[in-house]
């Protein structure tokens, strides 16, 4: 009776399939560096604009664009970090916007081993997704085919509480540009 219910107590700690895929999540809040163990990432600054403007074109919404400006370094080998995904309070996730050219952003950089790169992500959301929203870091996926168990992540919570997002969102900046100064 023993070993039956000793092999029945270890059923239940099996990991469905979709368990052992789940990512390491690693938390942290604006301004502190969060450490994935492969790679760190820090939350600079939050803005938002009705428009982001780069040396080509300009982009409008009837929305918020958010811009996330973030600084990252890896711990042992050079790494692409992937688009990051906005959570909202309530649970919604958005992906970066593909309207603002992904050359602008930190995607397209190498992060080094202990060497801080910075750049910004955009976020193209409705002023209510701002409460209690954080932002979601990741490695790109290997494999297509390989699923790595318990890949690590970074998820900085953005620190708007409901009066915080109201105010930012009530004065976005009319144009955000990209342009180096």
């Amino acid at each position: 009776m023993l070993l039956v219910g000793g092999a029945m107590g270890m059923q239940t700690l099996h990991l469905s399939d979709s368990e052992f895929g789940d990512p390491l999540v690693y938390s942290g809040a604006k301004g502190e560096a969060v450490d994935a163990r492969r790679f760190s990432v820090k939350l600079e600054s939050v803005a938002v604009a009705k428009s982001i403007k780069s040396s080509t074109k300009t982009v409008e919404t009837d929305h918020l664009f958010l811009v996330v400006d973030v600084a990252a370094k890896s711990s042992l080998k050079p790494y692409h970090l992937k688009e990051p995904v906005l959570v909202t309070g309530d649970g919604k996730k958005f992906d970066a916007t593909d309207r603002v050219d992904n050359s602008l952003t930190l995607s397209r950089k190498w992060v080094q081993p202990d060497i801080w790169t910075r750049g910004r992500f955009f976020f193209e959301v409705p002023a209510s997704a701002l409460a209690g929203a954080s932002v979601r870091f990741r490695l790109p996926g290997a494999s297509s085919v390989l699923v790595e168990p318990y890949r690590p992540e970074a998820e900085i919570d953005l620190g708007l509480d409901e009066d915080a997002a109201r105010k930012l969102a009530a004065s976005p900046q009319a144009v955000y540009s990209t342009d180096k100064k």
